[in-house]
């Protein structure tokens, strides 16, 4: 096996370190490092979260005696500047490992970086851009978020295959299978934050907590889009148990202080007064507001109204739409997204990079708008 392919496959397992971090990190971004020894992974680390150790010095730590011949594969290029953590490349230096392979450069412009420039300064061998698609999809989350100071949307929709989310009567349990819920629910997980409608809330009285998962579990922040605050004071995302809080977001002086009262004084409960658009959250300004909040990733879950509001004000940067072998057969059933659509095709969303997934009869797509680079 040449040197090109080894690279790729030690890198694969640097990117696999990283992904334990996925919506544990923020707002910093997630990263694996593996040490390689005479062809064999002899340390690995990751990132775990924000303040703790980055992947590189916890696979440093894990290795003893680090040599010259030694080659550390990092995901994301080494940080050249002092955080909450010192910089790696001086920790690099410090273990005498003679070369360095990186995924992907640091796309943070806050950064006065430049890792890879400075190792290489200082003697050793840097190779760059090995997987790079893989390393840069891994943390396109972050990438937005450092880039834009936007969080990164995503829309989870389940839809028959006529393209109904629910019967008139709006029941929707369940469009989809087992296994396709257990890999929303692995979305949920890896997600910083969930976001629904109130009328998700008014129907379907969700949890939006994380079951179905193996390993570590973490609940996202919920959110709830409820410009007049009409969320039910004994609903589920109002009285848990989790330790994620919820977020429900109003129109700012559109709530009496008295209804208000009934939020604020519930443990993990909080409101963000937002500006109004049109008798609606305008909701570039409530992800600006979430963004201040190191709010990376939301998953948004429905419903319509939201959904159909986000498509027009062209947010939304990632979709997982799942398809069931299902038909309802009639026209009174509830769509995707609701409000004015295109006049005509040519006018449609387009998604590209499509991937597609099989779980069981389901099919899911995974695509991103054509209005992202």
């Amino acid at each position: 096996m040449d040197l090109e392919a080894k690279d790729e496959d030690f890198m694969r397992e640097a990117l696999k370190e990283a992904s334990k971090g996925l919506g544990r990190t923020s707002p910093n971004p997630a990263v694996g490092a593996v040490i390689v020894r005479e062809g064999r992974i002899v340390a690995r680390g990751f990132h775990h979260r924000a303040g703790s150790l980055h992947a590189e010095i916890e696979a440093l730590n894990r290795l003893k005696d680090p040599r010259v011949n030694d080659t550390l594969y990092v995901t994301l290029e080494p940080c050249n500047h002092y955080g909450k953590q010192p910089p790696c490349t001086e920790a690099i230096l410090k273990s005498g490992i003679g070369r360095v392979v990186v995924g992907m450069k640091d796309p943070n412009p806050m950064v006065t970086g430049g890792g890879s420039e400075f190792l290489k300064r200082h003697g050793v061998s840097v190779t760059e851009g090995v997987l790079e698609k893989e390393c840069r999809k891994l943390n396109e989350s972050f990438i937005k978020f450092v880039t834009s100071k936007h969080p990164f949307v995503i829309i989870k929709s389940a839809l028959t295959i006529d393209g109904w989310t629910a019967t008139s009567t709006g029941h929707s349990k369940w469009i989809t299978n087992e296994k396709s819920r257990a890999f929303v629910h692995h979305l949920r997980n890896m997600a910083d934050a969930v976001m629904v409608g109130v009328g998700t809330v008014l129907s379907d009285d969700p949890m939006l907590t994380v079951r179905s998962v193996h390993g570590e579990v973490k609940d996202p922040v919920r959110i709830i889009v409820d410009t007049h605050l009409r969320t039910p004071s004994n609903s589920n995302v109002v009285n848990h148990t989790s330790s994620a809080k919820t977020i429900i977001a109003v129109g700012a002086d559109e709530v009496s202080e008295e209804r208000c009262s009934l939020f604020t004084q519930k443990k993990g409960v909080s409101l963000l007064f937002c500006p109004v658009k049109d008798g609606r959250i305008d909701l570039k300004a409530m992800m600006n507001l979430l963004a201040d909040m190191d709010i990376m990733s939301v998953l948004v879950e429905g419903g319509a109204s939201l959904v159909g509001s986000l498509l027009r004000e062209r947010i939304p940067d990632k979709f997982y739409i799942f398809k069931a072998p299902k038909i309802l057969g009639g026209d009174d059933g509830f769509p995707m997204a609701s409000g004015p659509g295109p006049r005509t095709m040519k006018d449609c969303l387009n998604l590209k990079d499509i991937n597609l997934m099989r779980f069981d009869d389901d099919i899911m797509i995974e695509g991103y708008p054509d209005w992202v680079n």
